[in-house]
């Protein structure tokens, strides 16, 4: 049976299609963001060791607090996304401070620069998460909650798949500096895209809002049923691996067939590549289950998927064959997992509790993709990659049987106020 959803009453919601321009807009946006940051991203590490002659070790600090900085701002993000009025705006914004402070890297001639910006980038990436999807889900109708999430993430998951290429194409015939200033260009293409879906959301208003005080709402998102949906979620996080991780696996993996560092690598990254390829086909597919068998199932695949996909990286001897199918594997479990996180919520939550929702999600992720790393690492080195691959696929099983025998029970029924 298909999961309950809170349904709710939108004065303005069109009859028939659900996919408007606003829409479609949000996926153009992050689209264009995820490519631009996924540019600078690829030509990061180079730009630290070879132009600022740094090293590894300040990549880990810059990513670590910066991955930080992305829970926290959207935990922060979720109370501000709660504002009908205020969302759109703060979307537009965080999506502008992004794509200046992620391209502005290409200006920096010191380190501490490059964390400083890197940092402000990823807090209004964190900030603006809350707003950006809230107002998806204004956009939507009830019936299609699954659909809209998988469009966005697949969105999101081709521009991760455009930047690294676009970057390679760029360094070709320019220097990394000047590579990373065309960052701003895909960012200004979703600064544009999220104002166009802004705009279609104000419209929608039966009227002005009253502007809401600043609140977590802890207890009527408990009381609406969202920790018991963040459980299952929370296990699936903690055992979503890196994707460094992956392709460093498939690097050894490949270099104990016999080919070169650098034959090796820039296989991997192809396979990397095909990873993000099928996240994206996944999420569109995911999204699309979700709406005709609910998030739980879509969560459930996901973490399967991933289970196999890990079992593949950690059993799966040298040679080609094994990394591309993990990697595949991998990229289809990440493509339904997040889809399903974002359509649970949805479903979950009336409009008004969406940005906190929203914004606890974003929390549980970036902590399960700290804790995720870190013992992944620790084991990797203190043992092999087969025992960090199994760590996490115990706990991607675990979030399937805690996603088949936790319910989230009814959704939260508070009027909308």
């Amino acid at each position: 049976m298909p999961d309950v959803v809170h349904d709710e009453v939108r004065p303005h919601e069109p009859e028939g299609r659900w996919l408007t321009p606003g829409v479609a807009s949000v996926s153009v946006a992050s689209f264009g963001s995820d490519a631009g940051h996924e540019l600078v991203t690829s030509l990061l590490p180079g730009f630290l060791t070879s132009t600022l002659h740094s090293g590894p070790a300040a990549l880990g600090v810059i990513e670590g607090v910066s991955d930080a900085l992305v829970g926290i701002a959207k935990l922060a993000g979720g109370p501000l996304a709660a504002d009908r009025e205020r969302r759109g705006r703060l979307a537009s914004g965080g999506y502008l401070l992004t794509a200046v402070a992620t391209a502005a890297i290409g200006l920096t001639t010191a380190v501490w620069q490059v964390a400083v910006l890197r940092a402000v980038a990823w807090a209004s990436r964190g900030v603006r998460s809350p707003a950006r999807d809230t107002l998806l889900m204004s956009l939507t109708p009830a019936r299609a909650y699954g659909r809209a999430s998988g469009l966005e993430r697949a969105g999101d998951n081709l521009g991760a798949l455009v930047g690294p290429l676009l970057a390679s194409a760029l360094v070709a015939v320019m220097s990394v500096r000047h590579a990373m200033l065309w960052a701003f260009v895909p960012g200004l293409l979703a600064v544009a895209a999220i104002t166009v879906a802004a705009r279609e959301a104000r419209r929608s208003l039966a009227a002005p809002q009253a502007r809401r005080h600043l609140s977590f709402n802890l207890r009527e998102l408990r009381e609406a049923g969202l920790a018991r949906v963040l459980v299952p979620v929370a296990c699936f996080e903690v055992g979503n691996l890196a994707t460094t991780f992956l392709i460093l696996r498939a690097t050894t993996q490949l270099e104990a067939a016999g080919r070169s560092a650098t034959a090796a690598t820039s296989l991997a990254i192809l396979m990397y590549a095909a990873h993000n390829a099928a996240a994206t086909g996944a999420s569109l597919v995911g999204g699309s289950l979700a709406d005709r068998r609910g998030p739980r199932v879509v969560l459930l695949a996901g973490a399967l998927v991933y289970v196999v996909g890990y079992l593949v990286f950690g059993l799966g001897g040298a040679g080609w064959v094994a990394p591309l199918a993990g990697m595949l594997l991998a990229g289809v479990g990440i493509g339904l997992g997040e889809t399903s996180e974002s359509t649970f919520v949805a479903r979950q939550l009336p409009d008004r509790l969406r940005g906190n929702g929203y914004g606890l999600l974003g929390v549980v992720q970036a902590a399960g993709a700290l804790g995720a790393s870190l013992v992944a690492g620790v084991l990797w080195a203190a043992g092999s990659a087969g025992l960090a691959f199994g760590y996490a696929a115990a706990w991607m099983a675990a979030a399937a049987v805690l996603t088949v025998t936790l319910r989230p029970g009814s959704p939260g029924t508070a009027p909308e106020g």
